[in-house]
């Protein structure tokens, strides 16, 4: 038991679950939300409203801008240890 519990960090370990799943929800959120905003802004392009468009694809860049900074933040997470 002794060398289970030196090889096996109980609370990084958690971190790590906790961390891995709330990254993983967030991001999948935020793809989401880029991919309705690519949608809506193909929708209301084809229907001729300009500024709703425009802020559908506003919403989509800005999402999937947000994607991009998660992974390239985890990527840093990662190799900084």
């Amino acid at each position: 038991m002794t060398v289970l519990g030196t090889i096996i960090e109980g609370k990084q370990l958690w971190q790590t679950i906790v961390w891995a799943i709330g990254s993983g929800v967030v991001l999948t959120f935020a793809f989401s939300v880029a991919i309705y905003g690519a949608t809506r802004f193909a929708d209301l392009n084809r229907d001729e409203k300009p500024l709703a468009a425009g802020f559908a694809a506003a919403l989509g860049v800005l999402a999937f801008v947000a994607c991009i900074g998660g992974v390239v933040a985890g990527i840093i997470v990662m190799t900084n240890k």
